[in-house]
């Protein structure tokens, strides 16, 4: 019986110790190092597992970001959780003070020092990699997914996941764009902050890797479909690329649903490119 106890015990002050952890990115920058706090999940599993690293949108982390870091945790992925705006001071650049696409860019670095940092772990298989971004940074991590054509690939990353990206960043790359590893792009049909037409325009202009696109639109769904439990309403004054000018409002909220294909597909994909 006290040896039962013991392993009990023993168990409960392990588990958290790979639930979640904080860890810190360091991101070189014009002075000095900026420290990117961020959350780390390991997989209970010993051995090298894939990673993923995971990208907020415009308000910051959300529950949505660390519900998906624990479905891949319990899928057997590392995931990290990485907060882009504390060490610059941010909180929530939604409202009319809408990110510039020199924001966006000078963000896309966070991709690369996350990626560079999951690289170096121990439990990590470096070969392995993958990245998402939500909403203003799926449009981050599109930079990083799509390169002008004939240009080589900017991350060592093996997959890409963008979840309602703001794809007018990507007009940035040119009118012929490349892609390098499978990319998987998941949309609401009724999103009208980050419209599924901005998106098709880009994938358009794709004429190297369009292959390795896998486009999921769900049917019924706005922005954050996979916001749960919270209902769709308008927010008339946050800023919107898709506008002129890029102000203002839009509509989102939760459609269950669509979180629930999104969760399968997403699943799927990373389990067709890392062969798990």
């Amino acid at each position: 019986m006290f040896l039962r106890i013991l392993s009990f015990l023993i168990c409960l002050w392990v588990a958290p110790s790979f639930a979640q952890q904080a860890v810190r990115v360091p991101l070189p920058a014009a002075h000095g190092t900026l420290q990117l706090t961020a959350s780390l999940y390991r997989p209970l599993a010993a051995g090298r597992a894939p990673a993923v690293a995971i990208f907020h949108g415009c308000g910051g982390v959300g529950m949505n970001n660390t519900r998906m870091a624990q479905l891949l945790q319990g899928w057997g992925y590392a995931a990290l959780v990485v907060d882009s705006f504390s060490a610059r001071g941010l909180k929530d650049v939604c409202g009319r003070n809408w990110p510039t696409q020199a924001d966006a860019e000078r963000r896309a670095n966070d991709i690369d020092a996350a990626l560079a940092w999951l690289g170096t772990q121990s439990f990590v298989d470096p070969a392995k990699l993958a990245f998402m971004g939500y909403s203003y940074g799926g449009g981050v991590a599109a930079l990083r997914a799509l390169t002008p054509a004939d240009t080589p690939a900017k991350t060592p990353a093996r997959a890409a996941i963008l979840v309602y990206p703001d794809c007018a960043l990507a007009d940035a790359l040119g009118p012929k764009l490349a892609v390098r590893q499978p990319t998987l792009i998941a949309m609401g049909a009724l999103d009208d902050w980050t419209p599924v037409s901005q998106c098709k325009a880009v994938i358009d202009r794709v004429i190297e890797g369009h292959d390795l696109i896998e486009a999921h639109i769900y049917e019924g769904a706005h922005h954050s479909f996979d916001a749960l439990g919270l209902p769709v309403r308008y927010l008339a004054d946050v800023g919107n690329r898709s506008k002129p000018g890029g102000c203002c409002g839009a509509h989102y909220g939760a459609n269950e649903a669509a979180w629930k294909a999104f969760v399968v597909d997403v699943k799927a994909f990373l389990a067709k490119v890392f062969g798990r």
